[in-house]
């Protein structure tokens, strides 16, 4: 009997070897991924009847074909998106040989950013329909008070802008209208308003200088001062106005669908 056992647990192990070496593995691959300065919209794993829409980007890997492919904001490790913004990056891809059952098969983390170009975007055009304010549908529940931006600007005849305090901004093409998140975690639909329906992606500007109702995208944190204010109203503002004088404008901050979430309002005075 004692021969017996030594062959036995020889194949044995020759066995559980040949299983282990068979065992799938993780596919581990530097690759090229682009991504659009535009975003785009998905849906959850299992949002099977596709009635919550998140807003994410739009990416491309080398090994695509040719089309641009949803991705969550939060899926690339190490890395911060930032809209307007057009990037190349060189990024670790993972394929999980066996992937949990509620979680995606791919990871990606940051190796590095190859390129990054900030992308003026074109005035997005106004449905013909909307004339008026009275013509914005809003989103259901709103509106509602969840973005907050500052009250008043101040600008000089050298073109320079500053916040009502004194602080100053940035230049007239990188300076922003900054809107702040100021909803209460108490209120009982904080968890829904902070979906995709309740996220301003645009703001219809209403503007003291033309009774025309144009539409702007927002950056991750507010839409662009230039974009709001375009650049012949800007000058007359510097060039024209006398000191003291202020001029108001209104946001009507819209959703992906664009309709209207909140109207916010700041003015903007001459030095």
């Amino acid at each position: 009997m004692k021969k017996l056992i030594i062959p036995f647990l020889f194949i044995t192990a020759l066995c559980v070897s040949s299983c282990s070496d068979d065992e799938l593995k993780d596919s581990v691959k530097e690759i090229r991924m682009s991504v659009s300065s535009e975003t785009g919209v998905m849906y959850g794993l299992f949002d099977d009847k596709r009635e919550h829409p998140i807003e994410c980007m739009l990416v491309m890997s080398e090994d695509d074909s040719g089309e641009l492919n949803p991705l969550g904001f939060n899926r690339i490790e190490g890395f911060t998106y930032e809209r307007g913004h057009e990037y190349y990056l060189s990024v670790k891809r993972t394929i999980l040989a066996n992937p949990p059952a509620d979680a995606y098969d791919r990871k990606y983390s940051l190796i590095s950013i190859l390129y990054d170009r900030l992308v003026t975007e074109p005035e997005v055009p106004v449905d013909k329909e909307i004339k008026s304010e009275d013509d914005i549908e809003y989103q259901d529940l709103c509106p509602f008070e969840k973005y907050s931006i500052n009250k008043e600007y101040i600008v000089n005849g050298d073109g320079k802008i500053f916040y009502g305090d004194g602080s100053s901004l940035p230049s007239y093409d990188a300076a922003r209208i900054w809107l702040e998140n100021v909803l209460d975690k108490e209120d009982p639909n904080w968890v829904k308003f902070e979906s995709v329906p309740y996220m301003a992606i645009y703001s219809y500007v209403f503007s003291p200088f033309t009774d025309s109702i144009r539409l702007v995208r927002n950056e991750s944190s507010g839409p662009m001062f230039k974009n709001v204010i375009p650049e012949d109203e800007f000058t007359y503002i510097t060039q024209s106005m006398k000191s003291g004088e202020e001029v108001q404008y209104t946001l009507v901050l819209a959703n992906v669908h664009k309709k209207g979430l909140q109207k916010v309002y700041f003015t903007i005075k001459k030095q």
